[in-house]
């Protein structure tokens, strides 16, 4: 039986946060800054972010008339799709080396600086308001909340439930040694707060702060925000970057392709190690706005002049047309074109940890 998501789900999912007519009022509203509105937030270069009804539509004719997205090649529910287990004790116990572990999607654990900082927390089965319907895991979860280290800082990047679940969210609030302190765009970090978050600290594009010993910025992407019928562009999104003695990182969460990457390389110089997305893009003349491919996603990498890179946002929940595996395949190719070493920016598997060394 098939495991792809009816597209009555699929509608029902997508209007809930592509309809127009968002009805909020913007707190933190600042005249002089442009990419503040009244009612929310708008992109530096690109155009409002979310797509229209009847572009949505479309694309669902499209993509059924196509029979996409077609099968993954390397399969996955119970195929060989590449998932290892990670060494729990090591990561436990870690306090000097640097380790970034992809856990799925857009959810990384990165140890630095003796910190346990997570990305985008999405560890339920399903990346949806409920989970009996929605976009369905397709990898198993490498590891469990429970099993993760102490985590210390939480980065979140917007307000997509496949970036930010309840569920998760609450689990880590309740962690064994205290909650994690979350860092969050304008706006998230009210939502933080309903859910009975007790550590926030909330960021507008370019704010930074020394927290717990490292320096944190957040910075501009090209994207949207939305959870429900009339909250859209109501909240921030954006990516972070996290600098530490000898170790800069930079989270690059969910993004369209812009201006907006030139200037994070300008201002910083260049990082250690970068996470962007590559995955989540056709087709594209409905994504291109708001999910950057496998060649922009290389583009992103030179911009922000970014030494080593990994791959996230693909492999794990089905999204969009392209074959949940076909980074795989794609990003070789552009780092080919563009003449990027392969062994700059590479897909790790889920579950996987590599060990980075700090700077001189």
């Amino acid at each position: 039986m098939s495991t792809r998501p009816r597209p009555t789900t699929l509608l029902a999912f997508a209007a809930a946060l592509l309809l127009a007519g968002c009805t909020a009022v913007n707190p933190y509203y600042d005249a002089t800054r442009p990419h503040h509105r009244p009612d929310g937030f708008a992109n530096n270069y690109g155009p409002a972010g979310g797509k229209p009804f009847g572009e949505l539509l479309a694309w669902y004719v499209e993509r059924t008339r196509n029979g996409d997205p077609k099968p993954p090649s390397t399969h996955v529910n119970g195929y060989d799709f590449p998932v290892v287990k990670p060494d729990l004790a090591m990561l436990q116990a870690n306090r000097e080396r640097i380790t970034a572990t992809w856990i799925g999607h857009s959810t990384l654990l990165l140890q630095i600086a003796g910190l346990n900082i997570l990305t985008d927390p999405q560890f339920s089965a399903r990346a949806f308001p409920v989970q009996w319907a929605g976009p369905k895991r397709r990898a198993p979860l490498p590891m469990t909340i429970a099993q993760l280290p102490r985590i210390d800082l939480v980065l979140i990047s917007h307000n997509h439930y496949d970036h930010l679940d309840h569920d998760s969210v609450t689990a880590l609030q309740a962690q064994a040694g205290g909650p994690p302190l979350f860092l969050a765009p304008l706006g998230v970090d009210l939502w933080l707060k309903d859910q009975g978050v007790t550590r926030v600290e909330r960021f507008d594009w370019w704010d930074r702060r020394t927290l717990l010993g490292v320096e944190v910025h957040f910075v501009p992407a090209q994207h949207w925000s939305a959870r429900g019928l009339f909250d859209r562009n109501a909240s921030l999104w954006g990516g972070w970057v996290v600098r530490a003695p000898g170790f800069d990182f930079y989270f690059a969460g969910d993004t369209g392709y812009s201006r907006d990457f030139a200037d994070i390389g300008a201002r910083f110089g260049g990082f250690d190690l970068a996470a962007i997305p590559v995955g989540a893009y056709l087709p594209r003349w409905f994504m291109k706005e708001q999910h950057v491919d496998p060649a922009e996603a290389v583009r992103i990498h030179r911009d922000v002049k970014a030494r080593r890179s990994i791959g996230i946002h693909w492999g794990t929940f089905e999204l969009t047309d392209e074959p949940l595996d076909a980074p795989i395949g794609e990003l070789p190719e552009a780092l080919r074109a563009q003449g990027v070493p392969a062994e700059a920016f590479v897909l790790f598997r889920h579950g996987e940890t590599r060990v980075y060394e700090r700077r001189p």
